[in-house]
């Protein structure tokens, strides 16, 4: 009988304490990652139902994740990771209806954030930076990612170190070498702080959201940007600066 729970935070918890036990290295992010990392409760307004899990490996765990996930009833999208395998593989649980994403390497949807060295460096979950920026790097962002954001930085502070803040050098230094980035970023990050009286929030809350999103965009326009980042800057939203990622599921 499959062990998988009906839950899909405990899920995660689950899918994590046996990658561990395997050895097998496995991180979540997503809504789930931003769930379970929370250190205080996440206030009403931003509490959303999660419907699928989202993980990242490296690249040489692929098949150590592929052999775990199929071990713990996960059946896989054969087609799909055939031909993307190397960046992205999907897994269905057919009986909850859920599918499991799993990043190979680094993350790429609108844009590419790259994880090296960064994979590994917390137990659970990405690092708190790395969680705000695969929410963040949405060319056209949706509600439930502005909750994740304001969830994630509601909890947490913002600082200079990995842990439990969220590094705002590290958040500065990528938007300085891809103007791309940069530019949905801090979009998108101006668009949170606007949303922030949307969600019911006590006063004490919207103030601290609002501080922490002004502090990160101070932060990363005071980051010198790299020439590369200059040039591009130049074409500004004359071309488009953002990619358009392909939308898989449905089962294998």
């Amino acid at each position: 009988m499959s062990a998988i729970e009906s839950d899909v935070v405990a899920e995660g918890r689950r899918l994590l304490d046996r990658a561990a036990e395997d050895g097998v290295p496995l991180r979540l992010l997503g809504g789930v990652a931003i769930r379970l990392r929370a250190r205080v409760n996440v206030p009403r307004g931003l509490e959303r139902d999660y419907q699928d899990l989202d993980f990242v490996t490296v690249r040489s765990g692929a098949g150590r994740v592929t052999t775990l996930l199929r071990a713990e009833g996960y059946g896989p999208h054969v087609a799909f990771n055939a031909l993307h395998g190397n960046e992205r593989m999907l897994f269905f649980d057919e009986r909850n209806g859920r599918q499991v994403d799993v990043f190979v390497g680094g993350f790429r949807m609108s844009h590419k954030i790259p994880l090296e060295g960064r994979i590994e460096l917390e137990p659970d979950t990405l690092p708190l930076a790395e969680l705000l920026l695969t929410k963040l790097q949405i060319a056209e962002l949706n509600e439930k990612d502005v909750r994740d954001a304001l969830a994630l930085l509601h909890g947490h502070p913002v600082g200079s170190e990995d842990g439990d803040g969220v590094n705002a050098d590290r958040i500065a230094h990528l938007c300085a070498d891809d103007w791309g980035l940069w530019r949905t970023l801090v979009e998108n990050l101006t668009a949170c702080r606007d949303l922030v009286d949307s969600y019911g929030l006590e006063a004490e809350s919207r103030a601290v959201l609002e501080q922490r999103l002004s502090e990160l965009l101070v932060r990363i326009d005071a980051e010198p940007k790299s020439r590369g980042w200059r040039l591009r800057a130049k074409i500004g939203d004359r071309k488009r600066w953002y990619e358009l990622p392909e939308e898989v599921g449905g089962g294998p």
